[in-house]
């Protein structure tokens, strides 16, 4: 069980780091700043149809993803 909670607190850890660096840049973490999102590992092999960044609705912002992730007090 201690193995499971290391994962837990390091893959916390991680996302905290993207999060904090994101805001830094002034980017949405989902999408790296690009406003679009593909489906997990279909950019590899092809382009489907793009779509829309659901944290950020498209914009690439983090004040944007923030406020859709109810995270407004980081911004």
């Amino acid at each position: 069980m201690r193995i499971f909670n290391s994962i837990n607190q390091w893959n916390k850890e991680r996302m905290e780091k993207k999060i904090s660096t994101m805001q830094a840049q002034g980017k949405c973490p989902t999408c790296s700043g690009r406003g679009i999102d593909y489906p997990l590992g279909f950019h590899d092999f092809y382009y489907p149809s793009v779509m829309d960044c659901p944290g950020c609705n498209g914009s690439g912002l983090f004040s944007d993803w923030a406020e859709m992730n109810g995270s407004s007090n980081l911004t």
